[in-house]
């Protein structure tokens, strides 16, 4: 939503903002390791760049003047504009980037070792002329105050730019792996958020959250009611950083309307009567992290401390949304046309548009009749249709039923399951469980899935197994027998 984009691109420029004040505090100027560009770094400044990094490479002198070079590069990175900061980018790529030279030479040498200790030696070669130059640069930044949060929004912009300037690939991917080593599940610190925590780390709840947008601070504290949890991941490197934070409604049985959950005036139900605790947002926190997963980690390690905590949590699931139902059905209407309406469910969908005023302008096929998902369109397209209970129901079998085989039975790339949603809570061993018509219908809601939500069971003691089983080359989808039922072909 633009709203959350606006609000993240704040956040963002505002670490910016202090990472740029944490490098000047360490003084590079004061140790003569200023580097003055100009904001869009033309040609002319590049050499004093590429000067700069082969310093910092080079690691000449000892840890304080290691930690001012990269440092001083930080900082002039920060004061460029983003044409600047895209070539200091490109420098870095294309200047330290693995030699290829170097790498066939130590093949060569492997390949040629008379003995154990020679091929020993020259595998030690060859690993070290894998590694590109600059991964030297980026790990000078480990050391410094807010250095790790500096690359992990570096990477950001590495993966916007990179669309149209593939030489940056290889310098994010470098990045990636550097980050998927710090950020092992390992470090991790698992914290609750309350409505005591810091003021600046509420805020960032309120600005990161990207599944139900958070409306008021009055809407955060009902999310942080004695019947709410808040739970995030921390690294210690960036104590003040969630990277991604999940939301959590204790209830007594499984919930199917998430606009209940989010209702601001509801009095808070007690946690000890509940049985249930259900998921019902997980976004993540720093986009420089994308692709680099702790939803599954985050998830069990909830589910483990709620059941610990709160013995009668009996039942651990989710209330996902369904993100790319409709855009399937718009994109590819032969599959979604598999399973013809019956003559009843046209006939009820088809009256139901009449009697709410409205006509029904679709092409029709070779016999004069309007196809099945031009006449779903036309109702979809009657206004507050979910308000209109006769129209509403007439297309209640046929939303579930399109729902039921788009997340059963579609798959993409690898055998995955179609939606990314799925794909997530199936890979971390839960099983889809029940289908909830308008479970959402915010506009978000009504727009990606016609209002339809679903519920991912996580069984604790079947999570391991169902794991095991979506992650075969078969792929298997464990299901409750109501989805196996409507998904049936």
């Amino acid at each position: 939503m633009p709203e959350i984009e606006h609000e993240q691109s704040s956040v963002f420029n505002r670490a910016w903002s202090q990472i740029a004040r944490t490098f000047r505090d360490i003084g590079p100027r004061k140790r003569g390791f200023d580097i003055a560009l100009k904001p869009n770094l033309p040609k002319s400044d590049e050499e004093r760049l590429i000067e700069a990094f082969q310093e910092c490479i080079d690691g000449r002198g000892g840890e304080v003047q290691a930690r001012a070079r990269a440092a001083a590069l930080g900082q002039a990175y920060l004061a460029l504009d983003d044409i600047g900061q895209r070539r200091f980018a490109e420098v870095l790529a294309v200047n330290f980037d693995v030699d290829p030279a170097a790498v066939d030479a130590a093949i060569a040498k492997v390949q040629s070792a008379a003995n154990a200790a020679e091929r020993a030696a020259a595998e030690t070669l060859l690993r070290d002329a894998l590694e590109a130059p600059r991964m030297r640069v980026l790990t000078q930044f480990n050391a410094l105050p807010d250095g790790v949060k500096f690359l992990v929004d570096l990477r950001a912009e590495l993966l916007r730019w990179q669309v149209d300037r593939p030489a940056l690939a290889g310098l994010q991917d470098d990045l990636k792996r550097l980050l998927t080593r710090w950020f092992d599940v390992g470090f991790l610190e698992l914290r609750q958020l309350d409505w005591d925590s810091p003021a600046t780390l509420l805020e960032k709840l309120i600005r990161y959250e990207a599944v139900h947008r958070i409306r008021s601070w009055d809407d955060l504290k009902n999310r942080l009611d004695m019947d709410r949890r808040c739970y995030a991941f921390f690294h210690p490197r960036m104590p003040n950083e969630p990277l991604i934070f999940i939301e959590v409604a204790l209830v007594e049985g499984m919930a199917g309307d998430v606009g209940v959950l989010l209702e601001e005036v509801r009095p808070a139900d007690d946690p000890a009567a509940a049985d249930t605790a259900i998921f019902y947002s997980i976004s993540n926190a720093q986009q420089g992290l994308a692709g680099i997963s702790f939803g599954d980690f985050l998830i069990k390690r909830v589910a483990g401390k709620l059941s610990s905590e709160l013995p009668n949590i009996k039942t651990f699931a989710t209330l996902s949304p369904i993100p790319g139902l409709m855009q399937w059905i718009r994109r590819s209407p032969d599959e979604a046309g598999e399973k013809p309406f019956s003559p009843d469910e046209r006939d009820a969908i088809r009256q139901a548009i009449v009697d709410a005023g409205e006509t029904i302008d679709a092409p029709t096929n070779g016999v004069g009749e309007i196809g099945d998902l031009d006449l779903l369109h036309a109702a979809l397209a009657v206004p507050k249709w979910h308000e209109n209970a006769p129209l509403a129901k007439a297309l209640e079998p046929v939303l579930t039923r399109l729902a039921a085989d788009y997340l059963f039975n579609r798959r993409g790339r690898g055998g995955r399951c179609l939606d990314p949603v799925a794909h997530f809570h199936l890979s971390n061993g839960a099983r889809m469980e029940r289908l909830n018509w308008l479970g959402d219908v915010s506009a978000n809601g009504l727009k990606q899935s016609a209002g339809m939500m679903i519920n991912y069971l996580y069984k604790l003691s079947e999570i391991d197994q169902n794991h095991e089983s979506y992650s075969a080359p078969s792929r298997k989808v464990v299901a409750s027998n109501a989805i196996k039922a409507a998904a049936k072909r």
